[in-house]
């Protein structure tokens, strides 16, 4: 297993009370209530994992960009979706990131995902562990 020479951030939360508790990070900047599975009146786990892993998925796609000499269009965009379900082991996630990159050519655009896939270090923590689909929308 790679391991860290270097720590460059440390985010830092509290959550209490689970799934219909409270996060709140120790700078203050985030500080959300939870709610199970798409009730009530806060967000979930899958929510913020796809919402972090989009936002970096996003800068490994700048990275990408930068080694080909082009800069990302403004409106690029990822659609992330996690998947939380059950099998015969339990529960179980799966993740689906449809990536946008308008005005960059087809394959171009692929090569650029197919990079930021292998940077990334949410997908490098996921890589093996989940099913995980990375589409050119």
């Amino acid at each position: 297993m790679p391991r860290l020479e270097k720590v460059i951030y440390t985010g830092k939360t509290r959550t209490t009370g689970g799934r219909d508790g409270a996060a709140r990070s120790s700078d203050g900047h985030l500080d959300i209530k939870l709610s199970h599975l798409g009730t009530g009146t806060g967000t979930n786990p899958e929510q913020l994992l796809a919402a972090g892993w989009s936002a970096c998925f996003i800068g490994a796609l700048g990275k990408a960009a930068q080694t080909k000499g082009i800069a990302l269009p403004k409106e690029t965009a990822i659609d992330a979706e996690i998947d939380l379900g059950m099998n015969d082991d339990g529960y179980l996630l799966q993740a689906r990131l449809h990536v946008s990159l308008p005005g960059i050519d087809r394959e171009l655009a692929e090569a650029l995902i197919a990079t930021a896939h292998q940077t990334c270090p949410y997908s490098k923590a996921t890589r093996g562990n989940i099913d995980v689909v990375t589409l050119l929308v």
